[in-house]
């Protein structure tokens, strides 16, 4: 596994944290930077699950982006304490996602009978409340801009290379390898594309872009 950065001290993380509060995106690349052990630390507990170990570091460094961007010191817990959430959670998500890839679970599926002899189904035995209902249709909107976004503000190889390596479109999920051989080019310039198109559709997802996506 490569060699990162040392941690920064008490002193300059605070420091740095302000300057990011500031808007200071070098502040923000230096804490990245930084904390990059952290994520070689949270992966690691994964090295057997069949996952290409460099391919789980980019997934994990996309938690430690998103506890960085939004890590709030008031709120009592350190950015390490943070930040080892919100890698272990973008962790997780994608190994529920390769597993949902692998085995689809119909809500519809018959699990049973009741002691009428009718049939019951899974989604029989879910209770589903008003907020989740809103939340799910809120995540659904989210998740059609950013279909849209990957049409509109990406070029077409750094589609393809998310289609491929996310499983978009109702495709399987492949490494960065696996596209690599697939396209004939070097991993680590899927690697290079892969984190330039997700920073891209990061930063219009974040600022709210939608021009061009609506229409």
């Amino acid at each position: 596994m490569k060699t990162f950065l040392s941690p920064l001290n008490a002193t300059e993380e605070k420091e740095y944290l302000s300057r990011l509060k500031e808007g200071d995106q070098e502040a923000k690349k230096i804490l990245v930077e930084r904390n990059m052990r952290l994520v070689a630390h949270v992966t690691k507990k994964y090295q057997n699950a069949g996952e290409d170990m460099e391919d789980l570091i980019s997934i994990g460094t996309i938690g430690l982006i998103k506890a960085v961007s939004t890590f709030q010191e008031n709120h009592g817990s350190k950015l390490a304490t943070y930040a080892a959430r919100c890698i272990e959670n973008e962790l997780l998500m994608y190994f529920r996602s390769r597993k949902k890839c692998s085995r689809e679970v119909s809500l519809y599926e018959p699990i049973g009978t009741d002691k009428e002899g009718n049939q019951i189904q899974l989604v029989d035995l879910l209770e589903v409340d008003d907020k989740d209902v809103v939340e799910q249709m809120e995540l659904r909107r989210q998740i059609l801009m950013l279909y849209k976004l990957i049409s509109y503000a990406l070029d077409e190889r750094e589609r393809q290379i998310l289609q491929l390596r996310y499983g978009l479109n109702n495709r399987t999920s492949v490494t960065q390898r696996e596209i690599a051989d697939r396209l004939h080019i070097s991993r680590s310039y899927v690697s290079r594309i892969e984190k330039k198109a997700l920073g891209k559709l990061r930063e219009r997802f974040e600022q709210g872009e939608t021009k061009g996506v609506n229409n």
